[in-house]
């Protein structure tokens, strides 16, 4: 990734945020610029977590996230991008921080696409079009179930599955480590365990450039 193009997708992120009326959700009413510590062994990084890219990647971006935040939204392509600066060296791990009204039943929807092989592409419908149920105060749960199907999930199936123990189970353990991890915020990064010393895009960037450099040091 280019610097230019780094400036470039930061000014994207500052436009849908600003558009969607928020910078970021803060649960707790927090600082954003505040890093929050890393907990280590299995609080960040659990079996059951969704992973987008190579499994055995050396560097693992964590991100907490809330299907319904508008920054979550407008940070997605930019870890895509920075994760595809470095292919076959990253992963992103996510695990569910459901803070907004509605945002519980959106991960159900996830997690039944992820039973069925369809996360990535019900994930991206969903951002894609977030400000269409995602609405705050009154999300509009059957607009996203729409979406879902269109993305290729079979409703019938999921709505059966979405009340599943093993999906209880996930939330549970999520919304745990989301304690335990001091997460008050969507999206909070970490990187090979580490948090960002600042919150933004090219700190994230900075921050996977350097784990991907320390790991092929190490090579």
């Amino acid at each position: 990734m280019t610097r230019r193009s780094l400036v470039l997708i930061t000014g994207l992120v500052a436009l849908i945020v600003f558009a969607g009326g928020a910078f970021l959700y803060d649960r707790y009413g927090a600082n954003p610029a505040q890093p929050v510590a890393a907990v280590e062994g299995d609080a960040l990084v659990r079996g059951h977590s969704p992973i987008i890219g190579p499994a055995e990647a050396p560097v693992t971006i964590v991100e907490f996230f809330d299907p319904s935040c508008e920054a979550c939204r407008a940070f997605y392509p930019v870890v895509k991008q920075i994760m595809a600066a470095f292919p076959g060296e990253t992963r992103l791990v996510i695990r569910y921080a459901p803070f907004h009204d509605g945002s519980d039943e959106a991960v159900r929807i996830l997690e039944t696409a992820r039973l069925q092989g369809r996360f990535e592409p019900v994930l991206e419908a969903l951002l894609e079009r977030q400000p269409e149920w995602a609405v705050h105060g009154a999300p509009d749960l059957a607009k996203a179930w729409e979406l879902a199907a269109a993305a290729g999930l079979d409703v019938e199936r999921a709505r059966a599955d979405m009340s599943a123990p093993g999906i209880d189970a996930v939330l549970e353990q999520d919304m745990a480590d989301v304690a335990s991890n001091d997460v008050r915020q969507t999206p909070t990064f970490f990187v090979n365990g580490k948090p960002l010393p600042s919150f933004g895009p090219q700190q994230l960037y900075d921050l996977v450039r350097g784990e991907v450099e320390s790991a092929r040091a190490t090579q």
